[in-house]
């Protein structure tokens, strides 16, 4: 195998594991078994060794004695830290989209909220809704982030949404149903000012908006960090 090769594989390797615990199907406070994942993925361990290297780079993953590799408890603080900017990302976002956004794209956010909270309200009762791809609420604010036309900007968002593992926020928002009706609330504030044209509002809601979710996955991270096992 060529270094080109080698390298293709790794990062291919090192994005499957990545999926599986943004997913959620690999839990945080997880260990990552070399040989368990390069049996599971069909590889030699090698590949699976630098794969898990470059995403303790990336801070997902951390190698605690006498445990080796597990998937990382973010502190509370980091989760805050960035979630205030990823706020002042999004609020931008918002304003940004207040005059480019159509009539179609604002029902097609109205479409994403509702379907969020009936989701959400589907699995809080145990039943199980047909799968439609990423989660409704990340439809709902991935929308704005487009309607703002600003790729950068975009990107921005989206390497601070891959720092923490999203089933996590989805599931404060299935546990909790007045979290859930604050943040489909929360959502129909967004849509009204962008239906406005009141950029200051539309700025102000999703700030305040991804602040408080923010807020909401700290605390769950600071209860969690009390009972996963940490060597």
């Amino acid at each position: 195998m060529d270094a080109a090769s080698g390298h293709a594989l790794v990062d291919d390797v090192a994005a499957r594991i990545r999926e599986r615990i943004m997913s959620g199907e690999i839990p945080i406070g997880a260990q990552l078994r070399q040989a368990e994942l390069a049996t599971d993925f069909g590889v030699s361990r090698t590949p699976i060794r630098e794969a898990l290297r470059q995403l303790q780079s990336g801070g997902l993953i951390e190698v605690l004695p006498n445990r080796g590799a597990v998937v990382r408890v973010p502190a509370p603080w980091e989760v805050r830290e960035a979630y205030e900017v990823r706020a002042e990302l999004e609020a931008l976002a918002a304003t940004r989209a207040v005059d480019r956004v159509t009539d179609a794209e604002l029902d097609e956010l109205r479409r994403a909220n509702r379907s969020m909270y009936d989701q959400s309200s589907a699995v809080s009762r145990g039943e199980t809704p047909e799968a439609t791809g990423k989660p409704a609420n990340d439809v709902f604010h991935t929308l704005i982030l487009t309607i703002s036309a600003n790729a950068r900007l975009g990107r921005a968002v989206n390497d601070i949404n891959e720092t923490f593992p999203r089933n996590v926020s989805s599931a404060l928002i299935v546990n909790d149903a007045r979290q859930r009706e604050e943040n489909f609330r929360e959502h129909e504030r967004i849509v009204a000012a962008l239906a406005a044209g009141d950029t200051e509002a539309a700025g102000r809601e999703m700030r305040e908006h991804v602040r408080k979710a923010g807020e909401h996955l700290a605390h769950w991270y600071e209860r969690r960090s009390s009972t996963v096992f940490r060597g």
